[in-house]
């Protein structure tokens, strides 16, 4: 199986050297830099690696149809997102694309609320992403745990039915609206989110839940 590992990536140059060598053993790394202004496109290139750049900032989820593509092109039977900031685990690749390689699914989404060790900060669980998952759950039809996780694989199937076309954070609400459209096989498997050090905060989790909601008006 050819597996790409897209990681979209802006400014994250204390964090992006030590991803980069925590997930390469796993498959081809496919960096997109969303015009970041520090140095990370350039520690990126020095890892001998697969680097894309955007030279305006489009956002998280413009990002990842641009690695999508690429991989798409390029062969790929396993497409894994993973995020630059440093919150996901590597040594859960393996269990993430289990179901992938088993032929049961199509699309394996990480849920950090299946993980008996969740540690999601109690205001942000509570008051942004469950109201957040229970508003599309309704929405959609389906019953997620969790639907703004970053960590995520694909296979080829689902890779080239799905385009993202939501630039901005709400592009994870339209990859769950592309499973029920496209009546992708999927799964929920537990993994781990660190908040000690990374993640994206209050303020990301406000950021969610407007893109949720401006994606839903401007249909």
């Amino acid at each position: 199986m050819k597996t790409f590992i897209i990681i979209p990536c802006l400014n994250e140059s204390e964090n992006i050297v030590k991803v980069i060598n925590s997930v390469k053993e796993y498959g081809q790394v496919v960096i997109v830099d969303d015009c970041s202004i520090d140095n990370s496109y350039e520690l990126a290139l020095n890892q001998g690696i697969v680097v894309l750049k955007h030279y305006i900032n489009r956002g998280q989820g413009a990002s990842l149809e641009t690695g999508d593509r690429y991989a798409l092109k390029h062969g790929a039977d396993i497409v894994i997102h993973f995020d630059s900031d440093g919150q996901h685990n590597s040594l859960e690749i393996p269990k993430l694309i289990e179901p992938l390689l088993l032929g049961k699914v199509d699309i394996v989404l990480g849920s950090r609320f299946l993980n008996s060790t969740d540690s999601t900060p109690f205001i942000k669980k509570y008051f942004i992403l469950k109201p957040a998952i229970l508003f599309q759950n309704i929405l959609l039809g389906l019953n997620l745990t969790d639907t703004h996780n970053g960590f995520r694989a694909l296979n080829r199937n689902a890779l080239s039915k799905m385009h993202i076309k939501q630039d901005g954070m709400a592009h994870a609400t339209e990859i769950v609206s592309l499973i029920k459209e496209h009546d992708l096989k999927y799964v929920e498997v537990p993994v781990t989110v660190s908040y000690n050090e990374f993640g994206q905060g209050f303020i990301g989790g406000l950021q969610i839940l407007k893109d949720l909601l401006f994606s839903k008006l401007n249909k």
